[in-house]
């Protein structure tokens, strides 16, 4: 694999960053797409998430901003608020020698006042969803005559979720001289449609396409109980992190309790929940205090959580586009994954899935009935973030030298903007409430508590 430095064009300071974070070898988008997006070419690329896409882009983007224009030169459209915030974080990670550099995300949950507020101040690179970027269009309050890219982030689910118009209107504010960037995991007829509206003359760049039969073991089983199947699979498979797939917002909250009567440590992610609860499900189950997430199509959209051993469709998908999306949670990347499907007895079977999935028995499993999805971790929240300044670095000298936790006994930590989430050893954490109470962090006292929704 090609190395960054080999591209002569990325300035020197970046290529540290790069080595900073542990990026020395590209992946196979990255290699082919970031030459030509420094060239300034439009693209069409098919790239599945999790394979380097926002590197991508990511890097040409920083580059060709002009940190001295405090209008917004590039704008990045991603189906949801959790890719959005996926890709800002990334982007700011990639663009710390721009120190002055200023990254913004507009998406719903946040009043659309206060991001006025902060578009006035003015910013470089936008990343937002398209309802909300067209809420800011129709009041006035986003202008995009300076946008010299535009980049359209897992088209393909946009698509599916009905934006194709909104797409359209918000390009026609930008100028009709840009560059334009479409990455998509899949090229149905609408995809090409909109690329034949919006690209000029692209380099066209297929790499880790549909799902590599070696990197995904896709399976079937016809059942009569799915609930039974279900809990069948997990004694049989013994996956470390399992991603289950049901139709409803109704059947994933069922689900989720009566896996949680199992004794399995599980969240649900659903439309109901609002974007506090979203994040913090996501966070539980990516850092690994719950080790199943039962969620939905449209909740789980955008979704990029490394390491995923197992998904299951408990209730199939009704086409093609959707199955390829669940399945590709797991076997991202260059790990191998499993993705299993369940029929119910007497019904049609679907010859998509027949065509890519073996088919097999329940039993010919061997069950091991002691096994549960329980979790030894916990997750302490702390009522700060990057706005009070707090680094990770920070909360973990704190806990280490003045609580006394050995730093084998904490994991992942994340920040956001308001709140900060650690992952402890459970029987640190009622010893960590206890301590921080009396004990300050960075020479401030903050509230912390045990993070749990079941």
């Amino acid at each position: 694999m090609a190395t960054f430095d080999s591209i002569s064009t990325i300035p020197s300071a970046l290529l540290e960053t790069l080595k900073h974070l542990n990026f020395t070898t590209m992946t196979q988008i990255q290699e082919k797409a970031i030459p030509v997006i420094l060239a300034q070419k439009d693209v069409l690329a098919q790239s599945k998430t999790g394979s380097g896409k926002t590197v991508a882009f990511g890097i040409p983007l920083i580059i060709h901003t002009d940190t001295n224009c405090h209008t917004p030169q590039h704008l990045i459209i991603t189906p949801t608020r959790e890719l959005a915030q996926q890709v800002a974080e990334e982007l700011r990670r990639l663009s710390v020698y721009k120190s002055n550099l200023k990254i913004l995300t507009l998406y719903g949950g946040v009043p659309l006042r206060t991001q006025a507020d902060s578009l006035a101040k003015g910013a470089h690179i936008l990343i937002g969803t398209p309802g909300r970027l067209q809420d800011h269009l129709e009041k006035g309050t986003l202008a995009l005559k300076g946008i010299k890219t535009l980049v359209l982030d897992e088209a393909d689910r946009m698509l599916d979720m009905g934006f194709y118009n909104d797409i359209l209107k918000i390009s026609s504010a930008m100028p009709k001289k840009k560059q334009t960037l479409l990455f998509s995991a899949t090229f149905p007829q609408k995809i090409e449609t909109l690329a034949k509206t919006l690209l000029h003359d692209p380099d066209i760049i297929k790499v880790d396409t549909v799902q590599e039969a070696q990197k995904i073991k896709e399976l079937v089983y016809t059942v009569d109980n799915k609930q039974k199947a279900l809990i069948q699979i997990i004694h049989s498979f013994k996956p470390e992190s399992l991603l289950i797939f049901c139709n409803t917002k109704a059947d994933v909250i069922t689900l989720a309790a009566y896996l949680h009567t199992q004794g399995h440590d599980v969240i649900d992610l659903h439309g109901d929940l609002d974007q506090r609860e979203r994040n913090e499900a996501v966070i539980l189950f990516s850092n690994g205090t719950k080790r199943i997430m039962v969620a939905t199509d449209v909740a789980s959209r955008g979704l990029d959580i490394k390491g995923i051993d197992l998904v299951i469709n408990y209730d199939l998908p009704f086409d093609q586009e959707v199955y390829t999306h669940r399945i590709g949670r797991t076997g991202r990347a260059d790990a191998t994954g499993k993705a299993v499907s369940f029929y119910m007895s007497g019904s049609q079977k679907t010859a998509y899935i027949l065509e890519r999935a073996q088919e097999r028995a329940l039993q010919t499993l061997n069950n091991d009935p002691s096994f549960t999805m329980i979790s030894p971790w916990d997750t302490l929240c702390i009522n700060g973030g990057k706005k009070t300044k707090l680094r990770a670095g920070d909360i973990l000298g704190t806990l280490c030298k003045e609580v006394g936790i050995d730093n084998t006994m904490i994991g992942k930590i994340t920040i956001t903007e308001n709140r900060s989430y650690i992952v402890l050893h459970y029987s640190f954490i009622e010893k960590t409430v206890n301590a921080l109470k009396h004990t300050k962090i960075k020479k401030k006292r903050y509230v912390a508590w045990r993070l749990e929704r079941s």
